[in-house]
């Protein structure tokens, strides 16, 4: 083993703490810290002085595993720190093996009932939840089952000794309800609220950007601190939020479902563009509030995505050739807009830029958040997702409260948000109209976004 990867000084404390007494250790903190680095190089070390050792990689979903850890940060890892050591990755059950040692880590997700299952029937030494802020308790409960595995750490010049049990966890930290906070940074149990019999057993560090400059791009950290205030805290700060029991959408929500990958999503049976108007003129609309433009599409599996976030702030002109031009490229069945405001002048706004596309008007009956609720329990489910990260929407989106929208300014985005799904799902939200609209027979995943390459 020829470990030539340089590490920072926080690193080396953290590195310190990977190797250290306690068997369930937190790396919490802001995006692109080297968190998930450092815990993968941890777990490679034992692999290769561990023979026969089996390791286990999870997070919430598979397929979010394949992208970030099989496909990017596990092959990173062995050529910066383990260049020399010879390993084969099987993708049929998705897991590397070490040809020295015969280590073996797994990679799962959650999601995947049939593969944790799988995976779960074994022993092991290691586990690590990644982006564990998307992870049950109950599945974190369920995966420390198997850290049960007996090794025996083979040293050059040295007697063999055990290999400590370790449970490894990382995440960009949520808010102060969550498990990993109780459990690590308060010390209780999250079920019963008692302090943690044995507290020395549990250890965390909060690990930043800051920490990781050596190995980061000269303008990520100025990209990072123009975020919101929000975003700043827990991506660059990475400090835990205030806890918002009454809040309808949270970022644990959209982070657990997130579909990053065009492999993620099914064909789509519909997919609508939805405008939230404002009062904004083609000429001199600084001080108005944006025209929220949002498509989304609902899949052949019965799920919703929220595909584009197109918001703008222009003239009606502008924004309905952005609606448009989005309806074209999507290939979608219909444009749906909220007419309280303008009332007949949305509709005459589109109807000028194109003649016969199919349009439906929609009035606000109720309040945004009545009307955001339904789409608040779809998205807790799994049966909304983003498909992609939008941060200005999904901030909008958290801003909504039971006790009233909390944001700054309008949530233009969200509303349009809203409206979309209230269309993709009129069984659940039946918001007020002026048409009625046929499905369409769903068309296939590669023929809709072809557009994409």
């Amino acid at each position: 083993m020829n470990d030539a990867f340089a590490l920072t000084a926080k690193q080396r404390d953290t590195n310190r703490l990977l190797g250290g007494p306690a068997s369930h250790i937190l790396l919490y903190g802001g995006s692109r810290s080297g968190k998930t680095f450092l815990v993968i190089r941890a777990i490679c070390w034992r692999s290769l002085y561990g023979p026969g050792s089996r390791h286990a990689i999870l997070r919430f979903r598979l397929a979010h595993v394949k992208a970030s850890i099989v496909n990017d940060t596990f092959p990173k890892v062995m050529k910066l720190c383990f260049p020399d050591e010879p390993w084969d990755l099987d993708k049929q059950e998705w897991r590397a093996i070490f040809r020295r040692s015969r280590s073996e880590i797994w990679f799962g997700g959650l999601d995947d009932k049939e593969r944790t299952e799988k995976i779960l029937g074994m022993e092991f030494a290691s586990i690590f939840l990644n982006e564990c802020s998307q992870i049950p308790y109950s599945s974190r409960n369920l995966a420390v089952t198997r850290l049960a595995q007996r090794v025996q750490m083979k040293w050059e010049n040295a007697p063999p000794a055990d290999m400590r049990l370790k449970m490894y966890y990382d995440e960009n930290p949520p808010d102060k309800a969550h498990w990993t906070y109780r459990l690590f940074r308060q010390g209780l149990d999250p079920e019963t609220k008692d302090r943690l019999r044995d507290p020395g057993n549990y250890s965390c560090l909060q690990v930043n950007p800051r920490d990781n400059l050596a190995n980061l791009p000269d303008k990520y950290i100025a990209t990072l601190e123009g975020l919101s205030a929000r975003n700043r805290r827990r991506f660059l700060e990475g400090e835990f939020r205030d806890a918002r029991p009454d809040a309808l959408f949270s970022d644990e929500m959209f982070d657990k479902w997130r579909a990053l990958d065009l492999a993620d999503f099914p064909d789509m049976q519909r997919i609508v563009v939805a405008i939230d108007p404002s009062g904004s003129g083609d000429i001199d609309n600084s001080e108005n509030d944006a025209i929220g433009i949002v498509v989304a599409g609902l899949g052949t599996d019965g799920i919703g995505y929220c595909l584009e976030d197109l918001t703008v702030l222009a003239g009606p002109k502008t924004w309905a050739n952005i609606a448009i031009t989005a309806y074209d490229r999507w290939g979608a069945d219909l444009i749906v807009a909220e007419t309280n405001y303008g009332g007949a002048m949305v509709q005459q706004v589109i109807r000028t830029a194109r003649p016969n596309v199919p349009f439906k008007a929609v009035t606000a009956s109720r309040g945004k958040v009545v009307r955001a609720e339904p789409i608040s329990a779809l998205a807790e489910q799994g049966k909304v997702r983003m498909a992609g990260n939008f941060v200005e929407l999904e901030e909008e989106l958290c801003g909504f409260t039971t006790a009233g929208y909390t944001g700054s300014q309008s949530p233009n985005r969200a509303d349009a948000f809203v409206w979309a799904f209230a269309e993709l799902f009129p069984a659940i939200v039946k918001p007020r109209s002026d048409v009625n609209v046929p499905k369409r027979q769903a068309m296939p995943v590669a023929q809709r976004y072809s557009w994409m390459g």
